[in-house]
């Protein structure tokens, strides 16, 4: 306790918080991309048995026989992760833990539940894309269109794993097919306005006292927590706290200002949370409310 109180004190002094979230993350909200486990046979058990998909990811990244099928998947995927999506308790504890303070998010998670659960949508980057917007699957031009709404209609219609095939989506411009923009081949486009505002956030809060929050991020990443280590280490006034199940791994080089907790998330968000509100000037630092910082 006394080491979340250390965290917590840091997180009350903070100009600024910066979150770092991955799979553990997702693991934690109850949707398992790597696993074969019961959800997967509850959500996809049909496209299990006929396609041999054994994970999400699999399904995510299958060369689908068509269209129809392809598009079956993803419908059904979006309508049960992200229409059905209700704010986890480890996302409330999370956002309670930010309080009113400046913050963003950079994340490799695709399935929109920060936005979905009230962090600003300007105050989120999402590296590797996501599942509510799509784009042309040949990248013959970098526009992104909307694929929530077209998703849900699909999952409404699909039978024995095909959605109509009148519903199928297609580039407006080469007429090829459409695909959930998401980094899984080399035509994903890079989301550069997603990047700019990250790098704008970082300029805002350079030299100022940053505490950076990493959430369930394996101790090998390169795409997040490698940069965010980094990051820590030219930030003389950052403060550095991963919190990962299993194996904590942080340079030699900022261990003097970090704090690694092994164990599960949403266990420790919910105590550190509490930790938080028992200081009651922790949400006087800003009036301004969480879902309009910029």
């Amino acid at each position: 306790m006394h080491e979340l109180s250390q965290i917590a004190d840091k997180i009350k002094n903070s100009d600024a918080i910066l979150i770092g979230a991955s799979n553990g993350l997702s693991i934690t909200e109850g949707l398992h991309l790597f696993a074969d486990n019961q959800a997967l046979e509850e959500v996809f058990g049909d496209f299990k048995r006929k396609y041999g998909v054994h994970s999400i990811l699999h399904g995510m990244s299958a060369r689908w026989p068509s269209e129809e099928e392809k598009w079956a998947f993803w419908s059904r995927l979006i309508h049960h992760y992200c229409v059905e999506y209700k704010a986890s308790q480890v996302m409330k504890d999370l956002r309670a833990i930010v309080g009113n303070k400046n913050y963003f998010v950079i994340t490799s998670n695709g399935e929109c539940h920060f936005e979905m659960s009230g962090f600003a949508p300007e105050n989120i980057y999402e590296v590797e894309g996501n599942w509510l917007t799509m784009q042309c699957s040949c990248a013959c031009h970098d526009t992104l269109y909307p694929s929530l709404d077209m998703a849900e209609k699909m999952a409404a219609a699909e039978k024995n794993g095909r959605v109509p095939s009148d519903m199928v989506p297609h580039c407006p411009k080469c007429g090829g097919p459409m695909q959930i923009h998401l980094e899984v081949d080399r035509n994903f486009i890079r989301e550069n306005t997603g990047q700019e505002r990250f790098q704008a956030f970082l300029n805002q809060y350079h030299g100022r006292k940053l505490a950076v929050l990493e959430l369930g991020i394996g101790p090998r990443n390169q795409l997040i927590k490698a940069p965010l280590m980094r990051l820590v280490d030219v930030e003389p006034n950052a403060v550095y706290v991963t919190i990962n199940l299993g194996e904590i791994y942080i340079t030699d080089n900022i261990k003097e200002k970090s704090f690694g907790l092994d164990g599960y998330l949403g266990e420790i968000l919910g105590r550190l949370r509490a930790v938080c509100e028992e200081s009651p000037s922790q949400n006087m630092q800003s009036q301004t409310s969480i879902a309009n910082h910029g």
